[in-house]
């Protein structure tokens, strides 16, 4: 599994990187696109939001929602492919953040912590040779200030911790800025000593 961490601020492009790696790897390796969308149509503007990233996306890419459960939905889609099809896939899965909110605010007690294993499980369950290519999208909320809600604190040092342990093992980790990507991480780089 290749594993690629995208992240950045609002409307910083990661989102249209990702769909845009994802084409390529579509044309390149005729790699089949599925996209696992985490967010949910609670409001008008949420639903307007979906909206808009269902048309700027290919129809023919196919769609898996998952609020909470995106380590099975991942596997699952994995699983699926491989017993039909000998070509790569691609997942694109649209963002970790707003899974994380959905496990925060979950009625069901300890669901983020059980989800979020759930996920670095899977991250290193697959071998690089599986013909699996997973983009992550998710918003980098590190760079404001301290909320100062108890809730809000909790969901930016969550986000901080799990992007911390996916980049750890992830190929290749981009930051997205005003649409133009700064890479992070390739697998083929050194990490550099710290002075």
């Amino acid at each position: 599994m290749t594993i690629h961490l995208i992240l950045g601020g609002a409307r910083s492009g990661k989102s249209s990187y990702a769909e845009k790696q994802a084409k390529q790897f579509e044309s390149t390796a005729q790699a089949q696109v599925h996209y696992l969308a985490t967010g949910q149509a609670l409001d008008d503007e949420m639903s307007a939001r979906i909206t808009k990233h269902q048309q700027q996306r290919p129809t023919h890419w196919q769609l898996t929602e998952a609020s909470t459960s995106i380590a099975g939905a991942i596997k699952g889609l994995i699983q699926t492919h491989q017993s039909q099809y000998q070509q790569s896939i691609t997942i694109i899965v649209d963002c970790l953040t707003l899974w994380l909110t959905n496990c925060l605010c979950a009625s069901k007690q300890g669901c983020w912590q059980y989800e979020k294993q759930a996920l670095l499980d899977l991250l290193t369950e697959y071998e690089p040779t599986d013909n699996v290519t997973l983009l992550l999208v998710s918003n980098e909320v590190g760079h404001g200030i301290v909320p100062m809600g108890e809730l809000s604190r909790e969901f930016v040092d969550q986000a901080g911790w799990l992007h911390q342990e996916i980049a750890e093992i992830a190929t290749q980790v981009d930051f997205i800025m005003a649409g133009i990507p700064l890479t992070l991480k390739r697998a083929s780089s050194q990490p550099k000593a710290i002075k």
